[in-house]
């Protein structure tokens, strides 16, 4: 086994653990309040049933400092329908209810407003969105759709969007023959082979979301290359799969390694057949889309 592989396989193991791995960071890196500077005991306890609920249900999120667990709480529960549109969100009364500082509410109501789940108007105070003004690219919305109750819609909408973008990233990254984007991606192919063979589906997993963000970061094309993190987020979320890699297989190990030969050889069709090939490997997916022509 590479070192590659055998340096993915350990932090993917520390992570399923719990632990962090190796330079892994908060995605929210704020420190957490002092008690003294807290708001005093909630008050919405009865009043708002739904309120207790998801955030003891959110509670358990690890690897992320106060302010980002405030953010992931809010999220999920305006995603979720617990928190529906134009409901006013009162400061106070969340920095109450969850025990943070107005610093923290505050600057997490910003991170929601700029991912257009809620808005803030003056004489208005700050309310939830409807979902047409949602950011429905932002990862973090991808990955808490996927858990509420539009995750079949959610599933149903990225296989659709990557059937789109994915086949015309593998056609155009064949026009940029860079030997060391080549060699990342035939390195991700071995992990996720060694990782098949270990029966370690959380490698493969890793292995294979970071195959296909390179891919459409290297086909030349910068739009396309600004919703490689769409994909990143479609392959990670595990509310359910949403696609034919979501387990480890023989079929989908060998569509992979089609894609990297053709790429070798300048072969933009081959490249472009082997993705539809794999995408189409889920059956959900070939209800949505035809079958794929050979090439």
């Amino acid at each position: 086994m590479s070192t590659l592989a055998h340096t993915m396989m350990t932090a993917a193991r520390s992570a399923d653990s719990g632990l962090a791995g190796p330079g892994e960071l908060d995605r929210y890196p704020y420190a957490e309040a002092p008690a003294a500077d807290r708001v005093g005991a909630p008050s919405w306890e009865g009043g708002e049933p739904e309120l207790g609920r998801v955030g003891r249900r959110a509670a358990g999120s690890r690897g992320r400092g106060l302010h980002g667990q405030l953010v992931q709480q809010l999220g999920q529960m305006i995603v979720s329908g617990d928190l529906g549109a134009d409901r006013p969100l009162v400061p106070e009364e969340i920095g109450q209810r969850f025990e943070v500082s107005r610093t923290v509410v505050r600057e997490s109501l910003r991170v929601l407003e700029a991912k257009g789940l809620v808005s803030a108007r003056p004489n208005v105070g700050t309310r939830v969105r409807p979902v047409s003004d949602w950011n429905l690219l932002d990862p973090d919305i991808i990955e808490w759709r996927a858990f509420g109750p539009q995750r079949d819609d959610q599933r149903r909408e990225l296989s659709e969007l990557r059937w789109t973008i994915e086949p015309l990233a593998a056609r155009l990254a064949a026009g940029h023959g860079r030997e060391e984007v080549q060699q990342r991606l035939g390195d991700m192919v071995e992990i996720m082979g060694h990782a098949m063979g270990q029966g370690d589906s959380l490698t493969f997993s890793r292995a294979d979301a970071e195959f296909h963000s390179l891919l459409i970061q290297v086909a030349g094309n910068r739009m396309l290359e600004h919703l490689s993190g769409i994909v990143s987020a479609a392959l990670q979320v595990s509310g359910g799969p949403v696609t034919g890699c979501e387990r480890p297989n023989e079929t989908a190990l060998a569509q992979h390694a089609r894609i990297v030969d053709a790429l070798a050889a300048g072969d933009g069709a081959a490249a472009e057949g082997a993705m539809r090939q794999l995408l189409t490997v889920h059956p959900e997916v070939e209800r949505v889309v035809p079958a794929p022509r050979e090439h």
